[in-house]
């Protein structure tokens, strides 16, 4: 057996062409989805964009209004986001590429990652016919175009199921893994966010070469050993991580836009406990507990903070919620730069609920 080899499979543009499919005339037009919010037409966030509508600047993350100034005079459709739809169309075309991994890791919606080494041998060409038959497969049963990388680490793979998109096929063996990252940007590497690229950059790194060719110990003393460590081991294309089977995770979550945007707590309390009651109504219906709270605060710019709590044991306690996702909003906002223009709350780590209350809703 020569090694690893693991695929990372990256549907395309996964929301529109999800409305491409059911819906055929969209197709070879610009089609953007957003999450509206109660503000109107133009208020919101652009949830992701087909290639056509890229080609005309816009992106995900972007405001709604800035899309629609980008494409204006252009005949595109701007559609509300249907995660129901997602979610299905999602489930429907993971379970076709689960039998095409000996070890299946779901990630999201619109990823995974298959370690292949079993019945490949661990052969990378081998990885690639794989991959090859997993896209002409999902192609001809779901319609879904998909990307993918292939590689014999899950580092490698996923920046690779990204370097030809749409439909794009990637392979990179592991003597060509430090020249085909030395010239990309450290953004590129998994788990190098803004103020980590900020900081490399006062270093004068700027490009995965550039850390290729620095001195660990410089990495250390800026980061600490064990980032230190993970960055010059991942800009030369070394990762031991395995993949691991991991079922998609349920999870369910409310978001609301504030009246105004707004940095005092006050005026977040109302909308906060609308959310929670009507997170808890969902979770009541679909008879589940949870055991993790999380809040989204999404600033003025669009940019976001999450924060969770795990709790000792699972609740459908409505006022445990509030409590918790108080007690989190309070704790974030001091790291707010700006404005807060929405909240929302996520409850995960779901258990079937039998009837019995939660002990701590009596102490």
């Amino acid at each position: 057996m020569s090694g690893r080899a693991v695929l990372h499979v990256d549907f395309d543009y996964f929301y529109a062409q999800c409305e491409e499919l059911r819906r055929p005339e969209l197709r070879g037009a610009p089609v953007v989805v957003c999450v509206f919010s109660s503000r109107g037409s133009d208020s919101g966030a652009v949830a992701t964009a087909n290639y056509e509508a890229r080609a005309h600047g816009a992106r995900s993350g972007m405001p709604i209004k800035l899309a629609r100034s980008k494409l204006a005079g252009v005949e595109a459709h701007f559609l509300p986001v249907d995660f129901d739809h997602y979610d299905k169309t999602s489930s429907e075309a993971m379970e076709l590429m689960r039998p095409h991994a000996d070890v299946f890791e779901y990630v999201g919606r619109d990823e995974a990652y298959l370690d292949v080494t079993a019945r490949t041998g661990g052969l990378l060409s081998r990885a690639a016919e794989a991959a090859r038959r997993l896209q002409s497969g999902m192609r001809e049963r779901t319609g879904l175009s998909c990307s993918v990388g292939v590689s014999s680490n899950r580092l490698l793979s996923k920046i690779a199921s990204g370097h030809r998109k749409p439909g794009g096929l990637t392979v990179v063996e592991p003597h060509e893994a430090k020249g085909f990252l030395a010239g990309l940007d450290v953004s590129r590497l998994h788990g190098v966010g803004p103020a980590t690229r900020e900081r490399l950059s006062e270093m004068g790194l700027q490009s995965v070469s550039d850390i290729q060719e620095s001195d660990v110990f410089d990495l250390f003393r800026a980061f600490g050993r064990k980032t230190g460590a993970y960055i010059h081991n991942a800009a030369n294309g070394t990762d031991a991580t395995p993949v691991r089977e991991r079922a998609p995770s349920v999870q369910y979550s409310k978001i609301v836009t504030l009246g105004s945007d707004s940095s005092e707590y006050a005026q977040m309390e109302g909308p906060l406990g609308g959310v929670c009651a009507q997170l808890h109504k969902k979770t009541a219906e679909k008879r589940v507990m949870f055991r993790s709270v999380g809040i989204q605060v999404i600033l003025s710019d669009l940019s976001s903070m999450t924060r969770s709590q795990t709790l000792r044991s699972p609740t459908g306690s409505l006022e445990r919620l509030e409590k918790c996702a108080r007690h989190l909003l309070r704790a974030a906002l001091p790291a707010a730069r700006l404005p807060v223009r929405r909240l929302g709350v996520r409850v995960s780590e779901l258990t079937p609920s039998s009837g019995q209350s939660d002990l701590a809703d009596y102490f």
